[in-house]
């Protein structure tokens, strides 16, 4: 096992790096660039190193400052967490030049995955269902010629990269010409690629996705799937598991197609097998394969006991995956909903300064998956991801429950949040029924306002001041929307919940 491990990351993931390192002995480096001198991730680890300025390209992007960091303080491995360098191949690569352990998948099985046109290829060979479409000379006319064969409405997305970046759904042929030039700028921008694929676009589609792990023993099991068809703007902002809408004939065929996909790439360590699914046909078709741990990795362990940021470590060492298939069961259903510094009301308009007070919800069957704590910052300079709050319980019905009385018991002060949107999705029918698809969330509450505040702001300010005495608040005109509907609520920050798991943070 490694003595060392340097975490080129940084916020919650890095955080919930250091706490597997610290579960397995291992002493946890971390990275920091100039914004994050003070962040939670910097202040647990056992050793931080500064790597640059703000800037992410010449900081957590830049492979040779985070080499330097990793050879400087005598680590064995670097883990890449998600994001940043966690997909580059070439960073993959320059680890195990410099003698050390990338923890994650080969660079060629990263460098083929990452590239969508090359991926569709190779699950066309391996027998893998693929969404009809193009893949090849990023001609305008052939796009058209293209299109004309898949049929309308197509999707027009970048052949490297994801994150709905570099994406367009075209309905009709005279609108084709104006998104692709589009998709090109974006993912150019993006990715530094402007290649373009097409494929046919799926109405009501649903996202589901097959967690993996594979060892360098030849062993490759899959961990059932991921829900995860509430996005804004193609990205997750909710995901459950088990997936509703899948019987145990189409999980196992499921669980079999990505087994598939990661073997026909030589593929080991944690990875994500992504389709898209057709609830009219019940027929599903590969999208992606993410080769890296994903940000809703937390509700896959909670299903099946299995702790996965470990396992990346384990396996990277050369251990070999003590259990078989048969050995890998889904209990209970868990959900995990992000927290983001945004406004659902006005675009998901990203927000950023200090988070003046953050009470985490406890209880059994909880987790916060954090990296800040009150009084830190959410800096312009990356993702607003605050935490992610993760509910598991018997079943579906009582996980909705529990996440929708986690979120009520969340305390956010200082910043406007997406908080009070997420629990109006989950009170919404449609997905208490599981009703839901990729673009529920634009086509159903495209319209969202927040609840209206109807105490005077001087008495909003009162109680902050009575509950909070210890922070000082921005005068009451400052206070947004949801914090004054948080502070009037009546809702108890201090309810004697029981003790949270070791996985909440920022205490």
């Amino acid at each position: 096992m490694f003595k060392k491990i340097l975490i080129a990351n940084r916020g919650e993931i890095a955080v919930r790096i250091i706490r597997a390192c610290r579960e397995l002995g291992i002493s946890p480096v971390t990275v920091y660039s100039e914004a994050d001198r003070r962040a939670l991730h910097v202040r647990m680890a056992d050793e931080a190193v500064r790597i640059g300025p703000s800037n992410l390209g010449e900081s957590y992007l830049k492979i040779e400052n985070v080499l330097q960091a990793a050879i400087q303080i005598g680590a064995d491995a670097i883990h890449p967490g998600y994001g940043f360098l966690s997909e580059n191949a070439e960073f993959a690569k320059a680890v195990q030049k410099a003698g050390l352990i990338f923890i994650g998948p080969p660079p060629e099985a990263i460098r083929l995955m990452g590239d969508k046109g090359k991926a569709r290829q190779r699950m066309q060979s391996a027998g893998v269902p693929v969404i009809p479409g193009y893949q090849g000379e990023n001609d305008l006319n052939v796009f058209h010629s293209e299109a004309g064969k898949i049929g309308y409405p197509i999707l027009v997305k970048a052949a490297t990269g994801g994150g709905g970046k570099g994406m367009r759904v075209v309905r009709q042929e005279s609108e084709l010409d104006e998104s692709v030039a589009a998709a090109q700028r974006e993912a150019l921008h993006a990715f530094g690629d402007s290649r373009l694929i097409l494929e046919q676009y799926i109405p009501n589609a649903r996202h589901i996705e097959f967690q993996i792990l594979a060892d360098h023993h030849g062993n490759i099991l899959h961990f059932y799937e991921r829900e995860c068809s509430i996005q804004r703007r193609h990205q997750k902002i909710i995901e459950e598991t088990p997936a509703t809408i899948l019987d145990d004939d189409l999980r196992s065929q499921m669980g079999a197609a990505a087994i598939s996909a990661a073997a026909s790439v030589g593929y080991q360590n944690a990875g994500t097998v992504e389709f898209i699914f057709n609830p009219r046909s019940r027929s599903f078709y590969f999208l992606e394969m993410n080769t890296r741990l994903q940000v809703e990795h937390p509700i896959t362990e909670f299903v099946t006991g299995i702790d996965l940021a470990q396992w990346q470590i384990r396996i990277a060492s050369g251990e070999r995956l003590p259990f078989s298939q048969a050995q890998i069961i889904q209990r209970g259903h868990a959900i995990e909903c992000r927290l983001y510094a945004e406004d659902p009301s006005n675009g998901f308009l990203p927000f950023s300064g200090r988070l003046l007070r953050f009470i985490e919800p406890k209880g059994p069957g909880v987790r916060v998956d954090s990296g800040v704590a009150s009084g830190d910052e959410i800096t312009v300079h990356y993702d607003p991801l605050i935490a992610k709050l993760i509910a598991y319980a018997a079943d579906r019905p009582s996980a909705i429950r529990k996440m929708k009385s986690a979120l009520e018991g969340t305390v956010l002060l200082g910043l406007t949040t997406n908080a009070l949107f997420l629990q109006d999705v989950l009170s919404h029918p449609e997905f208490q029924s599981g009703d839901i698809y990729t673009t529920w969330v634009e086509e159903r509450l495209q319209d969202w306002q927040p609840p209206q505040c109807s105490l005077p702001p001087e008495v909003i300010v009162a109680a902050a001041l009575t509950e909070f005495p210890q922070v000082t608040l921005p005068p009451s005109d400052h206070l947004s929307g949801q914090e004054k509907v948080y502070l009037q609520s009546g809702r108890d920050p201090f309810t004697p919940w029981q003790i949270g798991n070791s996985y909440r943070v920022g205490e």
